[in-house]
């Protein structure tokens, strides 16, 4: 091997292992409902984390506060080394360096599909209409619907309005992407076509942290399962391990629950 190319392979490997996102002794309250219990999690760049966990087990609530949608009662979150917990920090900053996809797609129904997925890029990282639009079109041609560009979202079905919402989430190369239960609206037709993209989008390098109840996918697409129970990490490894042959009697009645 030649030292250029030892050198390639090491700079690629310090790039993978680089924490983007750092969840440190993180407490979310609600009223008198403690919804995450001081939770520690790392995210790898290129990584895909999956969360998994019975409803009420703080799935959503960590990715809300990742997005610092929710404020954390105690703890820290760092991306890419910035302490985004700092009271002092612009959260819309933050906000723009993350792609956030919901379950229940959240297109803006009075905007075209392209400007759906342009609207970041134009306005909140100061792209050209031109840029945008060249980005847009390459991500939807990509995912087979650049001919409903100019179609208003509620001439979509539901599985294609997901898309869209990927796509949009991905426009601006974001340093995270944050998928909370996005196949959990959909008709069980729809269902896998999204997931396919999520596949696609995943194979592409990004980095992931998602909800899911799709325990198949999961298995799949994870590198890493996570398993939440009121608010703490009970479980984490590859998916053949907490999938296929999970350690804690937690993890294995919730997927008892799940396959039966």
């Amino acid at each position: 091997m030649s030292q250029t190319t030892a050198t390639n392979e090491a700079a690629e490997q310090a790039a993978t292992d680089e924490t983007v996102l750092s969840i440190q002794g993180v407490v979310k309250r609600f009223g008198s409902n403690i919804v995450l219990r001081g939770l520690d999690l790392d995210v790898r760049r290129h990584e895909v984390v999956v969360l998994l966990g019975a409803s009420g087990s703080g799935k959503s609530t960590l990715l809300r506060c990742a997005n610092l949608l929710e404020r954390v009662d105690d703890g820290q979150i760092f991306l890419s080394g910035q302490d985004i917990t700092d009271p002092s920090i612009n959260a819309d900053k933050i906000r723009a360096q993350i792609g956030v996809v919901f379950q229940h797609y959240n297109l803006f129904p009075h905007m075209s599909v392209i400007d759906n997925v342009t609207l970041a890029a134009r306005k909140v990282h100061g792209w050209s209409p031109e840029e945008a639009a060249e980005r847009g079109m390459s991500l939807l041609e990509r995912i087979g619907l650049a001919s409903k560009a100019r179609e208003f979202p509620d001439r979509l079905s539901g599985g294609q309005q997901q898309r869209v919402a990927i796509v949009r989430a991905l426009a601006t190369n974001p340093e995270l992407l944050l998928l909370d239960e996005i196949t959990s609206a959909l008709d069980p037709m729809l269902v896998g076509e999204v997931l396919d993209l999520v596949r696609e989008v995943k194979d592409g390098g990004s980095t992931i942290l998602m909800a899911t109840h799709e325990i198949g996918f999961a298995r799949q697409v994870a590198d890493r399962v996570v398993f939440l129970e009121r608010g703490k990490i009970v479980e984490q490894g590859p998916p053949e391990e907490v999938i296929g042959n999970p350690k804690m009697p937690q993890t294995q009645e919730f997927l008892a629950r799940v396959f039966h």
